[in-house]
């Protein structure tokens, strides 16, 4: 019904920056809130981001003044603007969108995850 696919993950030294996408594709007809969560080896998954419809943003205390959420509603796509990164970012990252689709329910949707690596 409902794909979430997420790019822009790689390899990036301390201090670089990095652009996440995710876009939702399917039988959609309103998104809502839409977000980043990320995961790291031992750790439990946490929320980085996430934006609203009308563009309300939440962040993550770690993430505040580095990260930027945003949203094009036209592409059903969100965004990660990721600066000033560090080893702690260290982390598959994944989309998460609260979609409503044609002809069904509101439903909760996750992507693939894709892997942050910061490191010298």
């Amino acid at each position: 019904q409902v794909r979430l696919v997420e790019s822009g993950g790689g390899l990036v030294q301390p201090g670089g920056s990095l652009r996440l996408s995710c876009a939702a594709s399917g039988l959609i007809s309103s998104i809502y809130t839409m977000a980043w969560h990320r995961e790291a080896p031992g750790k439990q998954r946490e929320l980085v981001a996430s934006i609203t419809s009308t563009a309300n943003t939440n962040y993550a205390d770690s993430v505040k003044g580095r990260f930027t959420i945003s949203r094009d509603n036209a592409k059903n796509t969100v965004y990660l603007q990721m600066n000033s990164l560090k080893p702690d970012d260290t982390a598959v990252y994944y989309c998460n969108a609260d979609i409503g689709i044609l002809f069904a329910s509101r439903g909760n949707y996750w992507g693939q995850g894709t892997q942050v690596t910061v490191s010298s």
